[in-house]
């Protein structure tokens, strides 16, 4: 197949690590893919490199007279058999530009709160493909009123090459960081913000360091919190045992340091990746049972579900997963779990599967 995808946002967000995800993985599967991006963003730099031929192009708003003109010289140019877009502002140019050229559209949704409300009845509607990142995204849809039918799931795909474990690169991380080299690494890889649960992790974890002294903690992000954990972290019993490095642009190395990922969100999550990733790379994950996270993980297999805010239950999970006999079987099935149901291959495949489903 020949895809065009239209995605010219500039922010580093999880619509656009999906977006270079799924065009990476069109490529592997030997489609034609090219994409209309912000020029020198960060979707047109990790693309620039994959196969994908880039068209520049930026849509401020869907009203962006440029943006169109772009995008529908691209499309005209190229026939493709698809249209694939990311963000909410590009719907309703590509569903033009789809009915102008007669070139079906596909369209993902990647928030669950809810449209405008004439984009949120038309858009699943007249997209021939709307798609959500997870079941409970898509049940949210449909709670909104739109017909089963024209709502489909479709995971983040994720490169089992850039996740996998790496004993070298763990140690050589732990040696950067001064942490020892039997140390137990559980890491938080997100947004710095309440709604993810970060302070009920650190109060987990002050009781956790308290019993196990090689437990270390690993914070990778930033957001309007960090300055509040920070100060709680170095008020705390244990500071020399977290170990804050805000904002990464490449996390996939770090995901080989840790021993286990934290995925506390007390909040609704759509999906996450960072769950996934982490698995990837053979790190079990302690994830909230809320919202599509219980969807990123095999319960009891290569994780644990736990109640969001639970101090003590997260305590005791990474005290748990502190024993070896409990994290190493995890370790190799995540690996394996995420293999059969989010690599660039499957999801690849069932993306196309759908799409010729008429």
């Amino acid at each position: 197949m020949k895809f065009l995808f239209v995605g010219t946002n500039p922010e580093n967000t999880g619509a656009a690590t999906h977006f270079i995800a799924l065009a990476q993985a069109m490529v592997e599967a030997g489609h034609q893919v090219s994409a209309v991006v912000y020029p020198n963003g960060l979707i047109a730099n990790h693309l620039a490199s994959s196969g994908v031929r880039l068209y520049p192009a930026k849509f401020r708003n869907i009203f962006d007279l440029r943006g169109y003109f772009a995008t529908f010289k691209a499309a005209r140019d190229l026939k493709p058999d698809w249209l694939v877009g990311n963000f909410g502002k590009e719907y309703w140019p590509l569903i033009l530009i789809s009915r102008l050229l007669s070139v079906p559209v596909a369209l993902f949704r990647h928030r669950t709160p809810a449209m405008g409300k004439l984009s949120g009845y038309l858009v699943p509607r007249l997209a021939q493909r709307f798609f959500a990142v997870s079941s409970h995204a898509r049940q949210v849809y449909l709670d909104r009123g739109v017909p089963p039918q024209l709502v489909r799931v479709l995971y983040n795909p994720v490169n089992m090459a850039w996740c996998r474990p790496d004993a070298q690169q763990r140690s050589d991380i732990l040696h950067k960081l001064g942490m020892p080299q039997d140390a137990i690494v559980i890491g938080y890889f997100g947004r710095i913000h309440h709604s993810k649960g970060i302070f009920t992790l650190l109060e987990a974890l002050d009781g956790a360091m308290g019993q196990e002294p090689r437990l270390h903690c690993m914070w990778l992000g930033h957001g309007p919190d960090s300055q509040l954990l920070g100060e709680r972290i170095e008020a705390g019993s244990f500071a020399h045992r977290h170990h804050m490095l805000g904002w990464i642009d490449d996390v996939h190395p770090y995901y080989s340091a840790i021993s286990m990922l934290a995925f506390p969100s007390i909040a609704p999550e759509t999906f996450g990746r960072v769950s996934v990733e982490a698995q990837a790379a053979g790190a079990p994950v302690l994830g909230s049972n809320i919202g599509g996270v219980p969807e990123t993980l095999s319960p009891n297999v290569t994780g644990l579900l736990l109640q969001p805010g639970n101090v003590a239950a997260w305590r005791n999970a990474i005290l748990r997963m502190c024993d070896p006999e409990v994290r190493e079987p995890m370790s190799v099935a995540a690996r394996d779990f995420v293999d059969r149901h989010f690599s660039t291959r499957v999801v690849a495949d069932e993306f196309v599967r759908i799409l010729s489903d008429g």
